[in-house]
């Protein structure tokens, strides 16, 4: 058995503060194999440094996923030619700095292959993400079994429609960008588990994130705001996902939050 967690997008300092305060023990308590979290709001709530990445791959995290706001700051450019376990999502065009996939070593020693793909419904222009999860799952090696896709996609429609894709191709399909955990956590009848959203790690007293009345007054005035993280109300959020790395497929999901 393979244990895969997946931390739901890290926003800013709290985010942050929570990975760095509670990853460990999970990873103990839940007898992790492989730890991936979603950090493209790591920075403030938009885009993430080298300086970041580091110090969350030095908190434990094996692979960082992103998506839309993985451009955010340049500086991180360059930073993907050496550090192949960041991640940006896999359909923006072939040129761009970093890749969609990379193949890393769980603890229990088992290779498995982390996916990052994007949604397109709503979302900056990529290539279609079903058609390139065909491509990349082909390129694959055939003993890597044990296969984990964030799908960073705004519409519910788009995120179950992958899942459905997908289902007893990877060991699980688990979406983020919305930052609002969803509850239809379960298998998929061929056996890939799957999440809509698995809601973010950062503060929870806030509008996704944002200092509620900055988000308010947009609302109510149609006006340009200066966005600003909150800072109240942390709660990590995440996906635990256990697999048969005989099969690739999922035998356990659920849901994990602290506070």
């Amino acid at each position: 058995m393979t244990n895969l967690l997946f931390i739901g997008d890290i926003f800013a300092s709290p985010g942050r503060a929570l990975v760095a305060r509670h990853l460990r023990d999970i990873v103990a308590a839940e007898d992790i194999h492989l730890a991936i979290a979603n950090a493209e709001n790591a920075a403030g709530g938009f885009g993430i440094t080298p300086q970041l990445a580091d110090e969350l791959f030095g908190m434990g995290l094996d692979v960082l996923t992103t998506g839309n706001h993985v451009w955010d700051k340049r500086e991180i450019y360059d930073y993907f030619a050496t550090h192949p376990r960041l991640l940006r999502p896999g359909n923006y065009a072939e040129e761009l700095p970093g890749k969609g996939v990379v193949v890393v070593q769980a603890r229990n020693g088992v290779d498995c292959a982390v996916i990052n793909l994007q949604g397109r419904v709503y979302m900056p222009h990529t290539d279609c993400p079903f058609r390139k999860a065909d491509r990349i799952l082909t390129d694959l090696p055939k003993h890597v079994k044990v296969r984990f896709l964030d799908f960073h996609a705004e519409v519910s429609s788009e995120k179950v429609a992958m899942g459905w894709h997908l289902d007893g191709r990877v060991s699980g399909v688990v979406g983020t960008h919305t930052h609002i955990p969803t509850a239809d956590t379960r298998i998929l009848p061929q056996g890939t588990a799957y999440q809509t959203d698995a809601g973010m790690t950062g503060p929870y007293n806030s509008v996704i994130g944002v200092e509620k009345q900055i988000i308010l007054e947009r609302f109510l005035t149609q006006m340009p705001v200066r966005m600003e993280a909150a800072r109240w109300g942390a709660e990590l959020h995440s996906v635990i996902i256990g697999v048969d790395e005989t099969t690739g497929l999922a035998t356990s999901v659920k849901r994990h939050t602290v506070s």
